[in-house]
């Protein structure tokens, strides 16, 4: 058992413990998660800026308000948590809400030419975008941290420090996989 433990020794101290790394590609990790959270946050305040527009020229849609306010409320509450599957769920949440909006919307023509309205539209589809791009980052910088610590001789590193793999952040349904589309132009 001695020789067994002295010849792993050897081996960590041969090829280095891969300690530094572990905290390198964690912190990219971490960063990473940051940026998606800061886009899910900047969707859920341009949605309340977007719901605010249409309730001031559709008062009768109290029930599509109510619920799309709820769903902003659980991604705000999930970004607050900072669980990726939270965050991903709330934010299948508030996509199913906003096509309940997207139907309001289409019952009145003059929403569709407000200014107000045109660029709030702009800027969730930019928000779009930029929560793709933040969820692939994530998840590459992930994938690499979880390959790492799972390496040998890493393995014994991050077992002694206590290093765990981190959750992919992962679209929750079929019907979400990608950028839901809001267009109100039709």
């Amino acid at each position: 058992m001695r020789g067994i433990l002295a010849v792993a020794l050897v081996v960590v101290g041969a090829t280095g413990c891969g300690y530094n790394t572990i905290q390198t590609y964690d912190e990219a990790a971490g960063a990473a998660k940051q940026q998606i959270e800061v886009q899910l946050q900047r969707r859920a305040d341009l949605i309340g800026n977007l719901v605010e527009t249409v309730k001031g020229q559709a008062k009768q849609e109290l029930e599509v308000f109510t619920q799309v306010a709820r769903a902003r409320a659980g991604l705000t509450s999930a970004i607050q948590g900072g669980n990726p599957a939270e965050m991903a769920n709330a934010n299948e949440g508030l996509t199913t809400a906003l096509r309940g909006l997207t139907i309001a919307v289409e019952a009145y023509p003059q929403i569709k030419s407000d200014q107000a309205f045109l660029r709030l539209q702009d800027e969730l589809a930019g928000t779009e975008n930029r929560i793709a791009v933040s969820r692939t980052d994530y998840n590459e910088a992930v994938q690499k941290y979880n390959t790492y610590i799972r390496r040998f001789p890493v393995v014994i590193t991050a077992k002694i420090t206590g290093a765990k793999p981190r959750e992919y952040f992962e679209v929750t349904s079929a019907a979400n996989r990608e950028a839901p589309k809001v267009d109100f132009k039709k």
